[in-house]
């Protein structure tokens, strides 16, 4: 008797059904076991707001999340960085899967860099994280809020709304669309979201059965390393309005590296280090608790307990 088929719960934008298609093939060419795809609208999704004004990313988790508890939905498929790094009762982590390139992406238009955009040039981004670092690349620069899909973003370029807008490469790379971008910034320029360019499959506490054969679509390697970075999230307890860049890379041994920067890019503070991956959550408290000795907390905000990248690229 074939088995009934899992019912992927997945945000309804081109982005998310594109990387939940991708989950989803991949889950049935190792278990062989069907599944199938079903839009949820989250509150994240038809807010207008600005993100540090409804909570940040994890609103794009809740509903999918509400699904997994209800039984709705067997599992769900978020962008890592979406993933408010706090654990929640009831739900399971089962896998984070093979990392796509973590870095951050300009989409200008006529191809221009960043140092060939003109004075007090307005950079569209709904991200604390991105906006303060590009403050730091050229301080001249206006980031302004920017809400809706990759696709919308990309036409606020196209039309005169902003002269451009930064975005995830993976993202882009997911929806088909690396002919926008212009530059691509080196994590050393501009560090990313803890969890950037990986996916996160969760399915409910309630089943294990399910998060066993979930598993499969695991990647250690990637595993290890996004955990480092979302430990230093969570052991700094920020906020969405706090620009928070992680990034860590290796194999048996991680290299962490995290920034937190004043949101007018006038202060930063930097802070590595390097550990097993058997160690990851370890390691990135100890470079939290690095960058709290060095005042890092002045720069967290708090808000309803949710700790995330406050990267929304949809």
């Amino acid at each position: 008797m074939t088995a009934a088929p899992l019912r992927l719960g997945t945000r309804k934008s081109p982005m998310a059904m594109a990387q939940s298609q991708r989950v989803a093939g991949l889950i049935t060419e190792r278990t062989s076991r069907p599944v199938e795809l079903v839009g949820i609208t989250t509150f994240g999704d038809v807010s207008r707001a600005e993100l540090a004004q409804i909570g940040g990313t994890g609103v794009f988790v809740s509903g999918l999340r509400a699904g997994l508890l209800q039984g709705e939905i067997d599992l769900a498929v978020h962008s890592l960085k979406d993933l408010p790094a706090s654990p929640v009762a009831g739900i399971t982590l089962a896998a984070v899967t093979q990392r796509d390139d973590p870095r951050d992406a300009l989409a200008a238009r006529d191809g221009a860099k960043l140092a060939d955009l003109p004075p007090a040039s307005r950079i569209g981004t709904g991200s604390p994280r991105r906006a303060a670092q590009l403050l730091l690349l050229r301080p001249d620069l206006r980031p302004v809020p920017v809400r809706g899909n990759a696709g919308t973003r990309l036409r606020a370029v196209a039309s005169g709304e902003v002269d451009a807008v930064v975005l995830a490469y993976a993202g882009l790379a997911r929806i088909g669309r690396l002919d926008a971008v212009s530059q691509v910034f080196e994590p050393e320029e501009m560090l990313p979201a803890a969890g950037q360019g990986a996916l996160a499959v969760e399915c409910s506490a309630s089943r294990p059965e399910l998060a066993s054969l979930l598993a499969c679509a695991d990647d250690p390697v990637s595993n290890a390393a996004t955990t480092a970075e979302r430990s230093v999230l969570a052991a700094l307890a920020a906020g969405c309005s706090a620009p928070i860049g992680a990034y860590a890379a290796g194999n048996q041994t991680l290299r962490l590296h995290a920034v937190v920067v004043a949101a007018n890019g006038g202060t930063v503070l930097r802070a590595s280090a390097a550990g097993p991956a058997g160690e990851a959550a370890g390691l990135g408290r100890e470079v939290a608790a690095e960058l709290l000795r060095r005042g890092a907390g002045r720069y967290m905000a708090v808000s309803d307990g949710h700790i995330s990248s406050g990267d929304d690229d949809r």
